[in-house]
């Protein structure tokens, strides 16, 4: 899987790799839990908050917006009941992209505020629409992942002046491409078993060209403002090869 981490990390292991399954409980993929009731989901505060607030991030941010459009454009048609699932996750993720169900996980646990819910739903529709677009392989090409976490961080906010200030590092010659390099190498290390160096060294060798790949968006959308200029070029780009 694909993930967005929180500000806390995760420790290296030796263990088989388990492509960060093991970080989404209920969805481990040894063992198939039923799907929870409505009752589980309307009275568990986590479950209901976390579907209110993906209503909110999907009806109203300019950057999901954009991409479920791109993502539709693309003949892969996003549904909220379908592709979004609220599920309790390990302390160190917030969010991740589930391949193999097409399904993007948002850890209710770890969310709790509106802001936060942009970022992730954002982050993981950029790793969905990489895989609508591109056929990554997930699980065989270390590239392709680099490639789609380099492009989450530079296009969902996460490397934001206001994000980064809150996390305390500003002040960085060139600390926009510092950070989406970070944040992409943190990725990699919490879904896969590899060394910190070889996750740098993948994310480098791929860093040029997806960090100036910024479709569907057509430019790093480095605020709301952004985003919605971006949203609206988008709808007349369409509408434009709509009357060709």
């Amino acid at each position: 899987m694909a993930s967005e981490q929180p500000e806390s990390g995760r420790g290296s292991s030796e263990e088989e790799d388990d492509f960060g399954y093991g970080l989404f409980p209920e969805r481990s993929r040894s063992e198939k839990k039923p799907p929870k009731n409505f009752v589980y989901k309307s009275l568990f505060t986590f479950n209901y908050k976390c579907q209110v607030m993906l209503k909110i991030a999907l009806e109203n941010n300019p950057y999901a917006k954009l991409l479920l459009d791109a993502m539709k454009n693309s003949g892969c048609t996003v549904f909220k009941d379908r592709h979004f699932s609220c599920e309790d996750c390990d302390a160190c993720v917030s969010g991740g992209f589930d391949s193999s169900t097409s399904q993007i996980v948002l850890c209710q646990n770890n969310i709790h505020y509106q802001s936060h819910m942009d970022r992730v739903v954002t982050h993981e529709l950029i790793h969905a629409f990489d895989h609508c677009r591109a056929h990554v392989d997930w699980f065989n090409n270390m590239k392709h992942l680099a490639c789609s976490e380099i492009r989450a961080a530079n296009l969902s906010g996460d490397c934001t002046l206001l994000n980064e200030m809150s996390r305390f590092n500003f002040g960085l010659k060139q600390h926009h491409q510092a950070c989406v390099r970070y944040r992409a190498v943190r990725s990699i290390l919490a879904v896969r078993k590899v060394s910190k160096e070889m996750a740098e060294k993948t994310v480098d060798e791929v860093f040029e060209s997806c960090f100036n790949d910024h479709e569907p968006f057509g430019r790093v959308p480095h605020s709301k403002s952004d985003a919605k200029h971006a949203y609206k070029n988008f709808q007349n780009r369409d509408r434009y090869y709509g009357n060709l």
